[in-house]
């Protein structure tokens, strides 16, 4: 198994540790692990290119990494009523919709390969920035609630928007070559 591979696995095992941090409501804690998460992923990104240890395991388990500690820190935060409820079954349903999807296609024979997309790196950006910020705010003192009501409302459109485009593609490839268009 390669050293990112490693990192990468690191960094889903830590995924429950995060969840119980913020729901035993330790935010400077999951907030710090939350970081140290994300300088993981970059870690594990250069020495994969840097070293040439890139695997194909290694391409599916990072986007899976990140997901996983997103949408569970989402979960975490909606339950806790500190995001809003909206938000975090828009971002769940989106990811749902997305593998789903690809899922299908799959099963049908119809694989599909998913390129990330300039709305959906704004809306990744979005959502750790959310994420960091309902984690660190409240543990620096500073009161969060205006930045996080605009924040959800812009990750909240970004999600939407990402995911329209993500289902759009999905579309337009299932009826290629089906007749259907």
């Amino acid at each position: 198994m390669s050293l990112p591979n490693i990192i990468t696995i690191a960094r889903m095992l830590a995924v429950p540790l995060i969840v119980w941090l913020i729901i035993t409501n330790q935010m400077n804690a999951a907030f710090l692990i939350f970081v140290a998460a994300g300088i993981s992923d970059g870690v594990d990104g250069f020495i994969a290119k840097r070293f040439d240890a890139a695997t194909t395991l290694g391409a599916y388990l990072d986007p899976l990494a990140d997901k996983l500690l997103l949408v569970s820190i989402y979960i975490s935060l909606g339950y806790l009523d500190i995001l809003p409820a909206l938000l975090v079954i828009t971002v769940v349903s989106r990811d749902v919709m997305i593998i789903g999807g690809l899922l299908l296609a799959l099963f049908l024979e119809r694989p599909m390969d998913i390129k990330p997309l300039f709305v959906s790196k704004a809306n990744t950006a979005g959502q750790i920035i959310l994420a960091g910020a309902a984690l660190g705010l409240p543990g620096l003192g500073y009161p969060s609630s205006d930045l996080i009501i605009w924040g959800s409302v812009a990750v909240g459109v970004l999600t939407v928007g990402s995911g329209a485009v993500y289902l759009r593609d999905w579309i337009r490839h299932m009826a290629i070559g089906n007749g259907a268009q």
